[in-house]
């Protein structure tokens, strides 16, 4: 497998899932998102990018037991593989790259 390369809203998914810990449910990991955005992502592509971060084999979720709010029907439970993780760490260190020397011309005034 070739280097992966993550999207910004990829790196706020997988965050969002390290974050939730045990809690990883979808809807879980979309409030995390848009709770640290300030921005509510949409339904469609949020899920849409669970998909994506699974194929690319960065997540990966377990079946859980559902209960009587959801009718018996199981959830999805997600966590960030290995993979998922060496993703981030190559992203982080890619932007903070970026950042490096640029701190007083991007600092608020």
């Amino acid at each position: 497998m070739g280097r992966t390369f993550l999207g910004e809203f990829e790196q706020r998914v997988l965050l969002a899932i390290l974050r939730c810990d045990a809690k990883a449910y979808p809807i879980d990991i979309r409030k995390e998102v848009a709770r640290a955005s300030g921005h509510e992502p949409s339904r469609g592509g949020f899920y849409t990018t669970l998909d994506r971060l699974e194929a690319k084999k960065l997540v990966r979720w377990t079946a859980e037991g559902g209960d009587a709010g959801r009718d018996g029907l199981p959830q999805r439970k997600f966590i960030v593989t290995a993979e998922g993780v060496k993703a981030l760490r190559a992203s982080r260190k890619a932007l903070l790259e970026l950042w490096n020397g640029l701190e007083d011309l991007l600092a608020e005034s």
